[in-house]
């Protein structure tokens, strides 16, 4: 069959594209614009075997073979076909298992059913060998490409350039056409302006002590509380002494002080905890009936029933209160198709999309008002959409702490482009 298939080991092609720009093999230290790069392929495929293309097969490993969102861009697009292998961690590097497996049986496979007269491979590992050798007996030619080497030399086995029938090298300005390196200054650190504190959000350690004694407070088993959903979010400033705990009857909900929770108490707050420790000078206690939400919502809180939260937070819909079905299938699409799975940009979607299927813009400032905190069924909601993008650890179940932050601080710089617009209209 006169056509031509391309077998891309992704872990070579982007480790190699890695190293030749930022100088190491890590993949994170790039981004990738996958259609151009799925693009140059195919041109590149066609011009060198003068055939057209049947098929471009893109091999990669991801945990437990879960596609990740590059995976899932990729196998909507036209002419690609993603074949996954297991991603494992070991002695703190992340290796690839049966990637070469599947190379090799694909490779088998198409020579032998005379799938196609050309065969490209994009690969250095010389596991590969036996298949090329398999593959030139049934008569289909096979093409190497390597990427330029960083040092000059060879990223491949010799014992495969050898056998193939053509080689080509993919220098860098065939490279940068759809790889470029990393800005690691961003954009997971949002900009300054207009609410530069949420760098300190970003930067906040865990109180671990705050929370061990959540839990003995409230009688939770050591460790609940940290691993339940929603995950943990920026924490508040520890309760200073005489600080007042909520009533037990929940007719309130008491929170850190606003100036506290953005790390920089004002004179007003430390006044209020000075009267509070005169009125009170014991250490304050949660209610015994009481649950610590660690999560946007800081404090004690009484939760009688489902519906036990504050009434500024109650009145605001969810996203998926705010979704039709034929917009749940678009958002899918859109997540699929272009949302890139960088948290920053994740919150920054879900945001987006709440604030435009709002039926009274007035949530907005209300929202708005009630930074640092988003409120804990949109917040819940929030962290559920971002564990599509492959945000998980994959040893627990949980989103990394420092993406939690990225993720809010992504939900507060589109909030706060939206308050500050209608604040703008409003003022003309």
């Amino acid at each position: 069959m006169d056509r031509c298939v391309v077998l891309v080991d992704a872990g070579y092609l982007l480790g190699a594209a890695a190293s030749l720009l930022a100088g190491e093999p890590a993949r994170s230290r790039i981004t990738v614009d996958h259609s151009a790069l799925i693009q140059g392929l195919r041109e590149r495929a066609e011009a060198d075997t003068a055939q057209p293309l049947l098929r471009i097969y893109w091999f990669d490993g991801a945990p437990d073979r879960v596609p990740q969102p590059e995976h899932r861009r990729l196998r909507v697009m036209p002419r690609v076909t993603v074949r996954l292998g297991a991603l494992t961690r070991s002695d703190g590097r992340w290796a690839q298992k049966g990637v070469d497996a599947a190379m090799h049986a694909e490779l088998t496979e198409l020579a032998r059913n005379r799938a196609c007269s050309d065969v490209v491979l994009v690969t250095g590992d010389g596991d590969l060998l036996p298949g090329l050798m398999s593959a030139k007996e049934h008569g289909v030619a096979v093409h190497l490409w390597a990427v330029q080497a960083a040092d000059g030399d060879y990223n491949q086995s010799e014992d495969l350039v050898a056998e193939a029938d053509e080689r080509r090298v993919l220098d860098r300005a065939w490279i940068t056409r759809a790889v470029r390196t990393k800005d690691l200054t961003g954009p997971c650190a949002p900009p300054p302006a207009p609410r530069p504190e949420i760098a300190a959000i970003l930067a906040a350690p865990l109180p671990e002590a705050a929370l061990a004694a959540a839990e003995r407070a409230s009688g939770t088993p050591p460790g609940t509380l940290d691993g339940t959903t929603p995950p943990v979010p920026a924490p508040a400033a520890p309760a200073a002494p005489g600080t007042p705990a909520a009533p037990a009857d929940g007719s309130a909900h008491t929170t850190a002080p606003a100036g506290a929770a953005r790390g920089v108490p004002t004179p007003k707050d430390l006044a209020g905890l000075r009267t509070a420790a005169h009125q009170n000078p014991q250490p304050a206690v949660g209610p015994a009936n009481a649950t610590l939400r660690w999560s946007s919502d800081r404090g004690w809180i009484d939760r009688p029933g489902p519906l036990g939260e504050p009434p500024e937070t109650a009145s605001l819909p969810t996203l998926a209160q705010l979704t039709s079905a034929e917009q749940r299938w678009a958002d899918r699409e859109e997540d699929i198709t272009t949302v890139g799975g960088d948290p920053f940009e994740v919150g920054q979607v879900f945001a987006r999309r709440w604030m435009e299927r709002l039926p009274e813009q007035s949530h907005v400032q209300k929202l708005s008002a009630m930074y640092p905190r988003i409120p804990h069924r949109i917040d819940g909601e929030l962290l559920r959409y971002a564990a599509r993008f492959g945000l998980l650890a994959h040893k627990d179940d949980q989103i990394d702490e420092h993406d939690r932050y990225a993720i809010r601080a992504g939900f507060w710089r589109e909030i706060d482009v939206r308050a500050a617009a209608g604040n703008h209209a409003a003022g003309e």
